[in-house]
């Protein structure tokens, strides 16, 4: 392959999502609507109705889900499209990105910084693979890490079991017990095979807040509830030595990114985007991720995960730009300006 070759497929992946190759040509009837009533049923009387409205007005007319979590507790503040938030999930996109980091980070795979080289020719770090949502190196260091490894991480960070304590109707996704037919790499890049809930995604990302707290998430069904909450810890992950690295591919994705329409100013925002499709039955639904967390300093600390499904402009960067929305429509309300939650608890580390 000549120089010029390398050089233009390295912009292209550089620059690239996460979005699925499509299947040959054919034509594909669409699965689900882009705008529709995402509030319909959702009960929410125990819910922070300052949290749920700013979430409902950024989301709009689209068809999607809003969770968001209280980082120090694991209480749900707002879960918008409860019915969606609850089902059995969809493909995570390049949300898996966090997974496949913290494993290869943890399994020395990858150092900080590292450059990881490709044909020789150009390179990518761990950081800039998550600002901009490389999938190659996902792809090759899925392959390195392989599947058990990538299956024991997933488990252990939440993926394949219930995220909530006693919500009624919650499933629980799926991570699979063999190995996608495309291989590991794409399940470490893309996702596929893996099915996700925004309440599992929006658990992980409180954790990631918190510094490693994976919290049994909590939505109270009344005010009384809310107020008689008691935090509930599912394990302690011992991730605090890698979380700066992976914490700096998030913010640069916030600041230059596939994440930069959740950028606010005066607030600290860490977010992942993931965009892809699904194909069933000639079928094709678009869906957009965007999993984040605020970091204040002495401040409320949240997790805000978005999740979209529809047509071609549902994708990860039109949800990092809803999270924005709610961050900067709870900052100029001063929301983030209280103290952190009031909740302690303790449990014993865990390791993979």
């Amino acid at each position: 392959m000549s120089l010029s070759r390398i050089a233009s497929t390295a912009v292209v992946l550089a620059a690239a999502t996460s979005l699925c190759a499509e299947p040959a040509a054919r034509s594909y009837r669409r699965t689900e609507k882009t705008f529709a009533d995402s509030t319909a049923g959702d009960y929410a009387s125990g819910e922070d109705l300052t949290v749920r409205r700013a979430a409902v007005e950024a989301l709009g007319k689209f068809n999607g889900s809003v969770v968001v979590v209280e980082s120090d507790s694991g209480r749900v503040l707002t879960m918008v499209n409860q019915k969606l938030a609850l089902s059995d999930g969809y493909i995570p996109c390049s949300t898996i990105k966090l997974v496949t980091s913290l494993a290869a980070l943890s399994e020395g795979l990858i150092e900080p910084s590292e450059k990881v080289w490709f044909e020789e020719q150009w390179f990518m770090t761990l950081v800039e693979g998550l600002a901009i949502s490389n999938n190659v190196i996902f792809d090759h260091l899925g392959e390195r890490l392989g599947f058990e490894r990538v299956r024991r991480y997933a488990r252990w960070l939440g993926l394949g079991e219930r995220a909530g304590w006693d919500i009624p109707g919650e499933q629980v996704g799926l991570f699979p017990a063999e190995e996608h037919k495309a291989g590991v790499g794409r399940m470490t890049s893309f996702g596929d095979g893996i099915s996700v809930t925004p309440l599992q995604l929006a658990a992980l990302a409180g954790a990631f807040a918190n510094g490693g707290t994976l919290y049994y998430l909590q939505h109270p069904a009344t005010a009384e509830e809310a107020a008689r909450l008691e935090p509930r810890v599912k394990r302690r992950l011992a991730i605090g030595r890698w979380l700066p690295e992976i914490e700096q591919g998030m913010r640069e994705s916030v600041k230059r990114g596939t994440g930069r329409k959740a950028r606010v100013a005066g607030l600290e925002v860490f977010g992942k985007t993931g965009t892809c499709s699904l194909y069933l039955r000639r079928a094709r639904t678009q869906l957009g991720w965007f999993a984040s967390y605020n970091r204040p300093t002495g401040g409320r600390r949240i997790a805000v995960v978005v999740m979209l499904r529809g047509g071609p402009m549902m994708f990860g960067p039109r949800a990092a730009e809803i999270a924005g929305d709610i961050y900067r429509s709870l900052g100029d309300q001063g929301y983030f300006s209280g103290g952190p939650g009031e909740f302690q608890a303790a449990a014993a580390s865990s390791s993979p």
